[in-house]
Formats: C-alpha cells, sequence, structure tokens
C-alpha cells in the first residue's frame, strides 16, 4: 500500500525512476478502487448509463489522471527512456502493446540519465 500512497507524494513529479514495483501498486490499487467506486455509483444511482460514467468514479478519476501520467512518465525513466516515449498511446493497439512490454520490463540497474535506481524509503 505504500508504493501507491508514494505516488501521491510525488502528485506532479515527473523527473526520477519509479520502480516496476510502485507503477504496478499504484496500477492495481487504482484499478481496485475504481471498479469499487463503480458498484458503489450504481448502487446510489449516480451511475450514468447514456456515457458510461458515475459521479465517484470520474471524481476519482480525475484525481488520480495527473499521478498516474507521472508515474507512467517516471517508469519509462526507470528503464531509460524519455516520457516522450507515452505519445505511443497514439497508435491503436500496437503503442499500447509497445508501452505495456516496457513496463514489465526490468529497470536499469543503478544510475542512469534520470537519476538512480528508485526505492521506497522504509519507515
Amino acid at each position: 500500500m505504500n508504493w501507491y500512497f508514494e505516488v501521491f507524494r510525488k502528485y506532479a513529479d515527473f523527473d526520477g525512476r519509479a520502480s516496476r514495483s510502485e507503477y504496478w501498486w499504484f496500477f492495481l490499487i487504482s484499478i481496485i478502487v475504481s471498479s469499487l467506486l463503480s458498484i458503489i455509483d450504481t448502487i446510489t444511482g449516480t451511475f450514468n448509463p447514456d456515457y458510461g460514467i458515475g459521479l465517484l468514479s470520474t471524481i476519482y478519476s480525475l484525481a488520480v489522471f495527473i499521478p498516474s501520467f507521472a508515474v507512467n512518465i517516471r517508469r519509462l525513466h526507470d528503464i531509460g527512456r524519455s516520457g516522450w516515449w507515452l505519445l505511443l498511446h497514439l497508435i491503436p493497439l500496437l503503442g499500447t502493446l509497445v508501452l505495456l512490454f516496457w513496463s514489465i520490463k526490468a529497470s536499469e540497474p543503478g544510475e542512469n540519465q534520470y537519476g538512480i535506481t528508485a526505492t521506497l524509503p522504509r519507515n
């Protein structure tokens, strides 16, 4: 759970590196929270089937947009790539598959042009 909150502590920090653990734990917990909020939206009647969105899940999506963007860029930095590579998402399917492969890839050991290997402080 610390990895999830670490991303929020670095809310709009686009510098540095994000380890695989930090990236994937944030991604997993965000999916779970989003799903739970969608269920709550459906139960409470704040879900709009015409648009396929609910009030709470939309607020959450807006709240995690910048941290998600930042952790994606820091993850690319961790494998030695520029954050501009996120533009690959504009290429349907292929771009997303390439970025998925890179997000699974092991970190560059030691130091690269974006800093030293990311670690979470243990406190």
